[in-house]
């Protein structure tokens, strides 16, 4: 009965040991698999988070830099009152923060890298804001006269004034910060796809 136990713990014995170095070599095999010390897919953000931003700043983007060229069409503008009349202070005041505005539309738009986001972001904010003090600056800086409404009375004209600069502009920094306030944050959305990106890094990495 001594010799049966004995036998018995050193066959344990024996398939331990033979076991040992399959172990040791997993455990070698797994160190030697190289791992990211970054989360692959940190600055992957989804598109929907900028969608409706973004497509609001090329709507707003686009009003402001056509509105003082078709304007006149429907008595709806600024002097000059004369449809696709450039002038000066039109490229400066209107159709370059509404470029900008567009641009940065496209890029919230399209977007699935939160760096290139967060820049389209930033490119509505400077949009907008410049439509706010753009007008205030263009007698400082020489960039031309905005004009004046071409409306008669009092409350169109202060419909005129802010459709065109203060209150398209503070619309479209309103939009442009909410998508840069959105895209600083990571929700547990984007942890957990970081999370998967990483576990199947590693996977595919240990294969064979």
């Amino acid at each position: 009965m001594f010799r049966q136990n004995a036998s018995r713990h050193e066959r344990h014995e024996s398939s331990a040991g033979d076991a040992a170095p399959a172990n040791d070599y997993a455990a070698s095999d797994r160190a030697a698999v190289p791992v990211r010390e970054t989360t692959p897919g940190r600055m992957w953000v989804p598109r929907t988070r900028g969608a409706v931003s973004g497509l609001a700043l090329i709507l707003l983007g686009l009003w402001g830099a056509l509105i003082p060229f078709v304007g006149p069409y429907f008595s709806f503008s600024f002097t000059p009152d004369e449809a696709w009349t450039w002038t000066s202070a039109r490229g400066w005041l209107e159709v370059l923060p509404g470029a900008v505005t567009v641009v940065g539309g496209i890029l919230l738009l399209f977007s699935a890298n939160r760096a290139v986001a967060g820049f389209g972001a930033w490119l509505g904010v400077v949009g907008g804001a410049w439509f706010i003090v753009g007008p205030v600056l263009a007698p400082v800086l020489h960039i031309g006269d905005p004009g004046s409404p071409t409306a008669t009375r009092p409350g169109f004209q202060a419909l005129q004034q802010l459709a065109f600069f203060e209150g398209l502009g503070a619309v479209i920094l309103f939009f442009g910060a909410v998508a840069v306030g959105r895209l600083s944050l990571r929700s547990h959305r984007d942890v957990r796809r970081a999370q998967r990106l990483a576990d199947t890094h590693v996977a595919d990495t240990a294969a064979p």
